[in-house]
């Protein structure tokens, strides 16, 4: 091979080490940076507030019993007639208040053979339902109840179709104010994270919003209602 070969083949060979050498580093650079983006941190933001609910649904279920049929009528329109102009002394509106048909059982078509005869024959169920937005006028009228009861109405309770509901639905308005809280939570959890790992936080990789739940505040206190939700943000770190 003669020597101006030699000398070609040498410059090749030391430029192609050098593209070796360069396409290495830059390899490795971009792997660097790529590992450096799969560092990340997941963290959650809470927020939670009390509200008063807006919606009461008030059910006043009473029962009466008889051996004629249309005397249990009128006991029943009686009762409900009372019931009535209760609320309606006590300022609740006439529109708030509401009737259901009532529930009538005949233990005659129930005996059975060898169970003593039933004192009376017909038993029934009547609901009178208070819906308003007048929480605390409606809650201050629960506890005047007994001026009925001392007026002969056998009033029923601690059923499920007795029990007192209480609604909040103003959710979509404090949805904005109560997301940006969980998220901005979620971010100091994270700036703190980074600070004692000796990181630097970066862009958000993904974040996920959980349901908001409604619920009491505690069993003494239904009409407030506890409103919270959680932000689950995943953040990119960097060196």
């Amino acid at each position: 091979m003669s020597l101006e070969s030699k000398q070609n083949s040498l410059v090749l060979g030391i430029f192609i080490l050098l593209g070796l050498t360069s396409l290495g580093y830059l390899l490795g650079s971009s792997a660097l940076k790529y590992k450096e983006y799969e560092r990340t941190v997941t963290v959650k933001g809470l927020s939670e507030k009390e509200f008063g609910a807006d919606i009461v649904i008030w059910p006043i279920q009473f029962t009466a019993a008889g051996n004629n049929l249309e005397e249990l009528y009128e006991a029943i329109d009686q009762n409900t007639s009372k019931i009535s102009a209760f609320l309606t002394a006590k300022g609740i509106d006439k529109k708030e208040v509401s009737f259901a048909a009532p529930s009538i059982t005949d233990k005659s078509a129930q005996q059975y053979g060898g169970h003593q005869k039933a004192e009376f024959r017909y038993t029934a169920i009547q609901t009178v339902t208070v819906y308003s937005s007048f929480i605390d006028s409606v809650r201050k009228v629960m506890g005047e109840l007994s001026e009925l009861g001392k007026q002969g109405i056998v009033f029923t309770g601690g059923n499920y179709q007795s029990q007192t509901e209480y609604l909040f639905t103003r959710l979509n308005e404090i949805k904005p104010e109560m997301i940006e809280e969980a998220t901005r939570k979620a971010r100091e959890v994270a700036e703190k994270f980074a600070s004692d790992s000796k990181s630097s936080l970066g862009k958000i990789r993904k974040a996920t919003q959980g349901q908001f739940s409604i619920s009491a505040r505690d069993k003494n206190n239904p009409h407030i209602k506890k409103v919270r939700v959680v932000s689950t943000v995943e953040y990119y770190l960097s060196d």
